[in-house]
């Protein structure tokens, strides 16, 4: 098989054998005529398979070295089509620090139907081992997680989730395949928000989930199928279209964000820099809520925005943007407070980061 860097620049590109197009074509198409009366193109219906989607799928499928892949409307439809396949009285173990979009969708829908979430600091094995029992059917492992950027180490996890015969599910939206493939390690299912580095230009919402087994993958492909949160032919080409650069563009964030890691642990304002050495994004702890209010304001580089991911530098407040859903105490506890800055580091010259930083923060 080629390599990942070659699968990527090609993204599509084979596809279309009777004209040779280079661009995977848009299937802009709700519905497939029939040739006679049972007999199929093998298309019907869009929400079913549309040819631009499959495209998507069948690439992330490859790449993850997973069977099968599922394009989604954004990453919590992904992670949503997952959940289903849990019932009451299941339980579920969750990184502690994780996605507010996912800790909403726990608390506020499935926790009305009896599954149960807990959650744990899962860069300690340890933490994950003495909760275990028969009734853990899943562990859902950020990695690194969102905001904090802890890391954890899915072998030993998936390994221990193997004992009792629960999934590992892996959110891999902070490192993609590009930097991380979690099947590699013994996941079962990996999930990502599209919209964040895949796609990699922030004018695009989608998400992915990928499956290990082919059993997995039947029960999310009728899921997918009988909810209908899938990706749009247009959508599911903009995101093949971001995965032909993903390898160059996180090369140049990571070498950026690594630089900039470096710069803000020099800074007399910042007490406390997350950063593990991978990937591009970077969670910062300033002295006090008016440091947050004046970097906000001052910024000319970056900008004040949600999201991740795209060859735009932003900077957001995770307290009051993406984690406003979790309890105060428990925002507290876990270090996500009204000091805690997050950026999402582009592919902008790296002294203008720098330099945008250093005037922002005085």
């Amino acid at each position: 098989m080629a390599k990942l860097d070659t699968l990527l620049a090609q993204a599509g590109s084979w596809w279309d054998e009777k004209t040779g197009a280079v661009s995977m074509p848009i299937y802009q198409t709700a519905t497939f005529k029939h040739p006679a009366l049972g007999q199929s193109t093998g298309y019907d219906y869009s929400r079913s398979g549309n040819p631009t989607r499959q495209v998507l799928e069948e690439l992330m499928a490859k790449i993850e070295g997973g069977c099968r892949g599922f394009a989604f409307s954004s990453g919590l439809a992904a992670i949503d089509c997952v959940l289903q396949l849990f019932k009451a009285g299941d339980t579920i173990l969750f990184s502690e620090d994780l996605y507010g979009g996912t800790y909403r969708l726990m608390e506020k829908l499935y926790s009305d139907r009896g599954v149960r979430a807990v959650y744990t600091d899962t860069s300690d094995v340890k933490n994950v081992e003495v909760l275990m029992n028969n009734q853990v059917k899943a562990i859902f492992i950020e990695t690194p997680t969102n905001p904090l950027l802890k890391c954890a180490d899915i072998s030993s996890i998936s390994k221990l989730a193997k004992k009792y015969g629960a999934l590992t599910i892996v959110d891999n939206t902070f490192l993609t395949p590009y930097l991380q493939k979690p099947f590699d390690f013994g996941a079962d299912i990996t999930v990502y928000s599209a919209t964040k580095y895949l796609a990699g230009h922030n004018d695009v919402l989608a998400g992915i989930a990928v499956v290990k087994s082919p059993e997995i993958a039947e029960k999310i492909y009728f899921y997918q199928n009988a909810i209908g949160a899938v990706l749009s032919p247009f959508d599911s080409w903009l995101v093949l279209r971001g995965l032909k650069t993903l390898s160059i563009r996180l090369q140049k964030q990571q070498a950026n964000a690594k630089k900039v890691a470096t710069y803000l642990r020099s800074h007399d304002s910042v007490k406390r820099v997350y950063y593990p050495g991978v990937g591009a994004m970077i969670s910062f702890e300033v002295e006090s809520l008016s440091v947050v209010k004046q970097v906000l304001e001052r910024v000319k580089v970056f900008m004040f925005a949600e999201s991740l991911g795209g060859v735009e530098s932003l900077i957001t407040f995770p307290k009051v943007q993406t984690h406003a859903d979790i309890a105060e105490a428990v925002l507290e506890r876990l270090g996500i407070n009204e000091r805690l800055l997050r950026i999402s580091v582009g592919i902008e010259d790296v002294d203008d980061l720098i330099e945008d930083l250093e005037t922002a923060l005085g």
